[in-house]
């Protein structure tokens, strides 16, 4: 049984992650490290979590002597770090609070890792590492900066982060990239686009919408809407990033998108139009709107003042995922984005949940009870 720690497990591509990985295979054993802030949701994972295949920790990815511990009781073989500080505008906020989750935690879970992994050295005084160990690092397109109207980021585009968000991560991917050149450390990196579908913190553009229009609140929409993104459905991501760590030469950056470009305001209109749409063919969704289906039009759209350093277009490359993974997106935007639409309108418990402030102490009680 291979031993994965999977950091920032609780979270949206983290637990999607978890749930993927429990689902495909009967011969992992993964170990959930998370802090549990307040993206990070245990109920997301709770019913996974059976003290046997899936074990959670709550802990920082700073503390060196908690990841110690886990690696000294498990035989970790893989680290999938997830756990990042990822919203732009709490960056802009709050600089500092990124710059110490996804730059120092980063260093301190390759660092224990080294120490653990490693097996003398090889003739030319480098380190050599245990059969099949990996660390692999879950980034961002935001490291890549800005495109205009045309091209794409590849592998190779010159690294230009606009915001602390996207300056912390760029970070830790050259920390990674220093461990590999000095070490050869055993790594991977992957930078994904936009991410979408189930158990998103109701924060981000897609579940922020959703729970606006069924409030009957304003939509906030950056600048002029015209801000361009390329989305990728959660689940495709979980199957790069197997792919990747199972099959992905170490020392590489792969680059994860969903060929998915769309204007946000385009995404908020689509929303409003689908929402609607099911409300008025499925009317057992109804029971979920907090205002009358009337008031589900374009009307709730208000533009509000641009984002600090907003990026104008992100769209990816995935080109060497396909050539050496033969990995592509599946999911095409108009199936996940109803998909997940769904998934929202029948999870509004779990909504309710997660922005209510009284989730996290519901659910540490509950595992505690295991």
């Amino acid at each position: 049984m291979k031993t994965y720690i999977i950091t920032g497990g609780a979270g949206f591509i983290g637990a999607n992650f978890v749930k993927y990985m429990l689902a495909t295979y009967h011969d992992v054993q993964l170990i959930v490290l998370d802090a549990l802030t307040y993206a990070g949701n245990l109920g997301t994972i709770a019913k996974d979590v059976d003290g046997k295949r899936c074990i959670f920790v709550k802990g920082d990815i700073c503390d060196s002597s908690l990841v110690t511990g886990l690696f000294e009781k498990y035989p970790v073989e893989v680290v999938v770090n997830f756990a990042a500080e990822s919203h732009v505008d709490r960056s802009i906020e709050n600089p500092r609070l990124f710059l110490e989750t996804n730059i120092l935690g980063t260093q301190n879970l390759m660092e224990v890792a080294r120490k653990f992994w490693a097996v003398g050295k090889d003739d030319k005084g480098y380190p050599s590492w245990k059969k099949g160990v990996r660390f692999h690092q879950v980034s961002t397109d935001e490291v890549y900066g800005s495109l205009g109207a045309t091209g794409y980021f590849t592998e190779t585009t010159p690294l230009d982060p606009h915001s602390p968000y996207s300056a912390s991560k760029t970070s830790a991917d050259l920390i990674i990239k220093a461990y590999m050149e000095t070490y050869k450390f055993p790594a991977t990196i992957t930078r994904c686009s936009n991410n979408y579908g189930p158990y998103h913190f109701p924060e981000k553009l897609i579940p922020l919408i959703i729970k606006n229009i069924l409030e009957g609140k304003k939509l906030p929409v950056y600048g002029d809407g015209k801000n361009v993104r390329d989305w990728l459905y959660v689940e495709d991501h979980c199957k790069a990033i197997d792919q990747v760590v199972r099959f992905g030469r170490a020392g590489e950056i792969y680059n994860v998108g969903g060929h998915n470009e769309k204007q946000n305001i385009e995404i908020v209109k689509l929303t409003i139009d689908t929402i609607r749409h099911l409300m008025e063919t499925e009317p057992a969704y109804r029971k979920v709107l907090k205002t009358d289906l009337s008031n589900v039009s374009y009307d709730l759209i208000t533009y509000v003042t641009d984002r600090l350093g907003h990026d104008q277009r992100y769209a990816i490359d995935p080109t060497k995922m396909k050539n050496e993974l033969n990995w592509a997106p599946e999911t095409s935007f108009e199936t996940g984005i109803i998909r997940t639409i769904r998934w929202y309108l029948e999870n509004q418990a779990w909504v309710d949940e997660v922005t209510s402030g009284d989730y996290q102490k519901y659910y540490e009680k509950m595992y505690s009870n295991r």
